[in-house]
């Protein structure tokens, strides 16, 4: 191949290097332009998702501070079998503490792993418990999902709303067929049965830590 050929050729490949490197440098404006066009609605959109949830275990006519910006990050913490980290929301009215919305784990659901989100009021009352993951046998166990429930007049999970430390004696945060007073479906005994469980776990560990949790980092 002559010098000329070989000017030529070379010239060919840095021209279409640069047009590549161009349109490179294109297209990744053009996708973090519109990562930042629609960043405000995604976030908007997820805290949404969070308030709904949150809603369910915590009427918001109970607190006054914005809930999703007063927070604290748990490590891995055992008595709520959380391998992972975490975010605890804290619940205030005219400055007060109100209440704590936090995950927990029952680990031993009949089919696995039950996700559950607590709101434990100040006073330590339960405000209200909801399972948000789990793999229950439909018809059988999955009642402790309140849209499962078909009793839609008092929803299995509502039981735990307004039972505190104080109120009811550790024996009895267990369904009746263990000598308890959390009622239970024929059949569907292991389910509610570890749900109970977590909550009381849960439940302990926020009236042990309740002082430090609402202290820690507090937005002012």
């Amino acid at each position: 191949m002559s010098a000329a050929k070989e000017f030529s050729a070379t010239g060919m490949a840095a021209r279409t290097a640069a047009i590549l490197f161009v349109f490179v440098i294109i297209f990744t404006g053009l996708l973090s332009g519109a990562y930042l066009w629609t960043k405000p609605a995604i976030e908007a959109s997820a805290a949404e998702e969070k308030m709904k949830l949150v809603d369910e275990v915590l009427p918001r006519s109970e607190y006054d501070n914005a809930l999703l910006e007063d927070t604290i990050t748990l490590p891995a913490t055992a008595e709520l079998t959380l391998t992972d980290p975490s975010l605890l929301y804290r619940a205030r009215k005219n400055g007060q503490p109100v209440a704590l919305v936090f995950e927990a784990v029952a680990p031993d659901g009949y089919a696995g792993k039950i996700r559950l989100i607590i709101a434990m009021r100040a006073s330590g009352e339960v405000a209200g418990v909801r399972v948000t993951q789990h793999k229950e046998t439909p018809g059988l166990g999955d009642y402790i999902e309140l849209k499962k429930d078909k009793n839609k007049a008092r929803p299995w999970i509502t039981q735990f709303n307004s039972m505190a430390l104080t109120k009811v004696a550790d024996k009895d945060w267990k369904v009746k067929k263990d000598g308890g007073l959390i009622d239970y479906h024929a059949g569907a005994t292991i389910t509610p049965r570890a749900v109970s469980k977590a909550v009381l776990k849960a439940v302990k560990w926020a009236e042990a830590n309740r002082d430090r949790l609402f202290a820690e980092g507090a937005v002012k």
